[in-house]
Parts: C-alpha cells; structure tokens; sequence
C-alpha cells in the first residue's frame, strides 16, 4: 500500500489527530509524524486508528515555520513517503505550501476526501468560497501534500487495533534562521468553536457592536456558545476565535441558529454540514434561508430577547 505520513503538532487531545488520521488509513500504511515531544495519549490513539509507525522530532516547534519546513523537507527526503497529510490550520496553510515548494511536488488546501488511483491522488476540496466542491488529480512527484479541512469527516477506529513502533527522527536545523517571530501567542481557553454542539452566530443584521450582547446572552441560556460572521470581527464586535466560515472555524454541530447573517458562501462554509440550521432574517430572499430547517422572517432584534424569554420560561 502507499506510505502516508500524517503530520501533527502542538495537539491537545487526540479528537483533533483522530479525523486526519481516519483519513490517512484510507490512503495506505499509516506513519504518523508527530513535531515536538511525544504526547502521553499518542500511541493509545495510534493503536486505535491503524498506524503503523509513530515518528517524532524533539527539535521543532510550529511557531518556527522556516525550522518546520526544513525539518518536514529532511524528513520526507529521508523516508519518502507517496502522500502527507496536514489537519489545515492557521499553522499548516502556512506550512504546507512552503513545504510543497520546496519539494517541488503538488499541493492542495481545503480537502474533503481523498483517493489513491494507481500513481495519482484524487482530492475532493472546497472550491469558490464553498459554494461548490472541485476534484484535482495529483500527479508527478511524491510526496503528494494535501491540508485538510476540520470536520471533513467523522473519525473512525481501525476494524483491528495495531501495535506501532516508536521512534524518534533528528532533523538538523543548525542552519536555518527564523524569519518571523512571534511577539504575542493566540490563546484559547475553554472549548473550542469548533467541538460545539450548539452555536448562535450572529450578524450584520445585529445593527450595532452593543448589540452582540444578546447573542452572548441567547448562547448562554440555550447552553451553546456564541459566534459571528466575518464582518463582525473585522470591525471588532468579537475576538477572532468567534468568527465562522472559509476564514474562519469550521463547525459541525448538532444546532446552529444563524441570527441577521445573510448566508454567503464563505460564511457558510464554516457551518453548512451543522445537523439543524435556524435562520433569522428580515430578507425572505436571504441564501441562508436555503441551508435553514427552520427559518423566521423577520428583525432579529426583536426575536432573539422573545427566543431568550421563551428558553428561559420553558
């Protein structure tokens, strides 16, 4: 079978390794390359999903891209394997281009699904801001680099758990100097966006940042977490790790109540595999209306403190 190298760094939990990793055991003999220090729950969660190898390299840190890169190229000129697989992350979209470059080998961001024909690899990805899915064909060179998208698919325990090795990879990084230097680290706390279960987003439609309130306020007593549409962060309404879409997080959960967006395809990108979307708009003609279960027509300053009312009573 082809060799398939899925590349991790900085995880927290092995949900976020499971998916890309169901992916990868589709695609051939599983290596899992994992940068920085083993992780205490990796070759429990190796074992479940079907990898093969656990490789590891102590001296890299993804916050020093041009030292990631060189290590990632090192690595593959050593193992040579037919396709790398990257979880796309703010990190990984800048990474795996680089690294493609380097190599000078195809890549594609925004995956879905993949397929191994003979010598070619075929990508499913987003395509046009979400609006449609488009398929490459991956020829030439190996490795193959493809990022994949989060909540692409469901995560898969192997039909038989495997018993991999573990080994550590030096990489040489002596010569490399870091170009960009992180001044202040993004930090997270508490659940991320993107393991939701409920999320209320709001947007344009809000009218004003004070406004915003009232999603925080329906998120807290409907027990999901508030979110926004990219116009709303960029004009400051709410932090970054808020906004929904292409360029934003992408979500997957059970309930998302869409308040005063009016369903571009990059925002819905972020939220159309959502099991039940709740739209409220003033438009009746709003696109979000074609993704919605149930929709209201109407101004959502209005019906949002009556949905807050009527959770709170019920």
């Amino acid at each position: 079978m082809p060799s398939v190298v899925a590349v991790t760094w900085g995880l927290a939990s092995a949900e976020e390794a499971a998916e890309l990793l169901t992916l990868a055991r589709r695609c051939g003999d599983v290596t899992w390359l994992n940068l920085g220090e083993p992780l205490d729950w990796v070759e429990a969660t190796a074992g479940l999903y079907g990898v093969s190898v656990i490789h590891y390299a102590r001296d890299t840190k993804p916050k020093n891209p041009d030292g990631t890169v060189e290590a990632l190229r090192q690595y593959c000129g050593q193992t040579e394997p037919r396709l790398v697989l990257f979880n796309q992350t703010f990190d990984s979209r800048l990474i795996a281009p680089r690294l493609a470059g380097r190599l000078g080998t195809p890549v594609v961001m925004n995956a879905l699904d993949i397929e191994m024909t003979g010598d070619d690899t075929l990508v499913t990805a987003s395509a046009y801001g979400g609006d449609t899915n488009a398929v490459y064909r991956l020829t030439g060179p190996a490795p193959h680099i493809v990022a994949v998208m989060p909540n692409a698919g469901a995560p898969e325990p192997a039909a038989s758990r495997t018993n991999p090795t573990l080994k550590e990879f030096s990489v040489d990084l002596s010569a490399v100097t870091e170009r960009i230097r992180v001044v202040t680290a993004a930090r997270m706390e508490g659940t991320r966006l993107e393991d939701a279960q409920v999320i209320v987003a709001g947007g344009r439609g809000l009218g004003s940042p004070s406004n915003f309130r009232l999603i925080e306020e329906l998120a807290d007593a409907v027990g999901g977490m508030p979110a926004a549409s990219r116009p709303l962060v960029d004009d400051g309404w709410t932090e970054t790790t808020r906004q929904v879409g292409l360029t934003g997080r992408i979500t997957r959960p059970a309930l998302y109540m869409a308040l005063g967006i009016s369903g571009a395809s990059q925002h819905m990108a972020g939220c159309s595999a959502a099991k039940t979307i709740v739209a409220v708009n003033r438009d009746p003609d709003a696109a979000i209306f074609r993704y919605a279960k149930y929709g209201i027509v109407g101004d959502c300053l209005e019906i949002i403190p009556e949905l807050i009312a009527a959770v709170r009573e019920g």
